[in-house]
């Protein structure tokens, strides 16, 4: 049996990127997966289709994280079709980059509203139902630059800084009706969002690493399977570093 048999798991933002390695963690562990994104497209229908290859119940939905009413719904039909929420992963993200004296008012609220306020969406429909399962394990996607800050990131270091805050007081809060609420901050991930960048520029990253390497979605992917099983039955209110070693 894997590490999540039986339990049913949803990732916001699964579509691709660490999401998407979560997603294909979570249901090779046995979980079954309820992932959303904005639009369910041709890429989102071929994770779908590589999560079911996996032989669990699967499916995605199209959903705002953003919007707190599309939320709602999405977890009621999410609940519906998969009878429990066991597992909550709020990973949806988008940056919008800019110095603070550039950065203009449309830019903060977008990236506050897709990192942080979505998660706190998905926490407000989730938790009934973990109360009244009296289990349920919440893990935020926060960041590095959330613990140490960014020059340029001012709007995604608030937000994932808040993901912090807000994994901690969950905590506190539903720890006593045995739901769980943590943390992850990755550092410098290698994905589609990072590709871009020269290897000049990738190289120069690995030195401040002292593993002196970037990190993949596989690693995020298995510190989440680890807060999402019964392995961290004991490990709540945490903020995991997943950066190799680049911020202590």
């Amino acid at each position: 049996m894997g590490l999540l048999s039986g339990k049913t798991a949803i990732v916001t933002g699964a579509a691709r990127g660490i999401g998407k390695a979560i997603a294909l963690k979570f249901a090779s562990e046995g979980a079954n997966v309820a992932f959303t994104d904005l639009v369910i497209d041709e890429n989102a229908q071929n994770t779908e289709k590589e999560l079911a290859a996996l032989g669990v119940k699967v499916k995605g939905y199209a959903s705002n994280a953003a919007n707190f009413e599309d939320t709602a719904k999405v977890v009621a039909e999410i609940h519906k079709d998969f009878g429990s929420i066991d597992i909550l992963v709020n990973n949806a993200g988008i940056t919008r980059d800019g110095l603070m004296m550039r950065m203009t008012e449309q830019q903060w609220d977008m990236v506050i509203n897709v990192n942080l306020k979505s998660a706190f969406n998905f926490i407000h429909a989730c938790t009934p139902i973990m109360m009244r399962q009296k289990t349920g394990s919440i893990i935020n996607m926060a960041s590095v630059v959330g613990v140490s800050g960014n020059a340029g990131q001012s709007n995604y270091s608030a937000s994932k800084a808040g993901m912090i805050g807000l994994a901690k007081s969950v905590a506190k809060e539903l720890g006593s009706r045995g739901v769980r609420a943590n943390a992850i901050a990755p550092g410098f991930i290698i994905t589609e969002m990072t590709a871009v960048l020269s290897e000049e520029v990738k190289a120069e990253w690995a030195k401040q690493i002292p593993l002196r390497r970037g990190g993949t979605p596989e690693d995020v992917a298995n510190v989440a399977t680890f807060l999402a099983s019964d392995l961290s039955s004991y490990v709540t209110g945490q903020v995991i570093h997943c950066c190799g070693g680049m911020n202590m």
